[in-house]
């Protein structure tokens, strides 16, 4: 399923849409990042993984003792010195994104599915096991979002919400630069007829029908004006000695946080 590096699709209008695989980085926390987004961009851009021995499950799970959940948590915080404020949201698939310009500590939110500052020092964080979490950075003005971007986040338009509210607070579509990350591919996403019309593809023959959330978002992206766009090559189904996947597993499997913040 992956390779060193992933392909590049340029499409009529010009824009290229790069295929990325996320990067281990050493250390005692199992994390993946970004391929040059901290040189380049100055931030930290990444997911956890599921790490070895006991899974390095993040996932707000009311099965799974509180003791351990928190255990992970900090381990997790303790690995991101320069964030002191960290935001997590209950999610609900939906297409709200919050616009974040002061925190304290660890704030725990409900309802939304996406967030997004200018501030440094604000880490951002979705949990995922298959959905597919989206980057947003505008490198000029020092601003991104992170979306939490499922079939039904997709289909309402949850990566137009994270654009817009980047754009209404000064970035220039055009100048973004976007990322999805680890996620489910669309030869593990089998659905159904409704869920391939709410998504905007089309359902032909009997079925089931295969889903690929990360060519739907680069897509929209596109026609949204976005020109800098990549995906990463890893499939949370495929590669699940790595990742989590709530598909693969039958509904067992732990939850991955993906998160991104500006440095300092």
């Amino acid at each position: 399923m992956t390779s060193d590096s992933g392909p590049s699709e340029q499409t009529s209008s010009g824009s290229v849409t790069e295929g990325l695989l996320e990067e281990p980085v050493p250390g005692p926390v199992p994390l993946f990042e970004i391929p040059g987004w901290r040189q380049r961009f100055g931030v930290a851009a990444g997911i956890t993984g599921r790490g070895e021995g006991e899974p390095f499950d993040l996932g707000m799970n009311p099965t799974r003792p509180a003791a351990a959940v928190l255990r992970d948590w900090a381990r997790f915080r303790t690995a991101h010195p320069a964030f002191p404020n960290v935001v997590l949201s209950r999610q609900v698939h939906g297409q709200e994104v919050a616009w974040h310009s002061t925190g304290a500590g660890w704030q725990i939110l409900d309802g939304w599915d996406g967030h997004a500052t200018d501030q440094a020092g604000i880490l951002l964080t979705i949990t995922v096991a298959d959905c597919i979490p989206v980057y947003l950075l505008d490198p000029t003005r020092r601003s991104i979002a992170l979306l939490h971007c499922g079939w039904r986040g997709v289909a309402q338009a949850i990566l137009r919400r994270g654009i817009d509210l980047m754009a209404s607070r000064g970035s220039t579509v055009s100048g973004l630069v976007m990322h999805c990350g680890v996620g489910i591919c669309g030869v593990c996403y089998e659905v159904g007829a409704e869920v391939m019309a709410a998504c905007g593809r089309p359902a032909g023959g009997s079925g089931p029908w295969r889903l690929d959330l990360s060519a739907v978002l680069a897509e929209q992206a596109r026609l949204h004006g976005v020109e800098n766009i990549s995906t990463s090559q890893f499939c949370s189904g495929h590669d699940r000695d790595r990742f989590f996947s709530h598909r693969a597993s039958a509904g067992t499997d732990g939850r991955m946080v993906a998160y991104l913040g500006l440095l300092p």
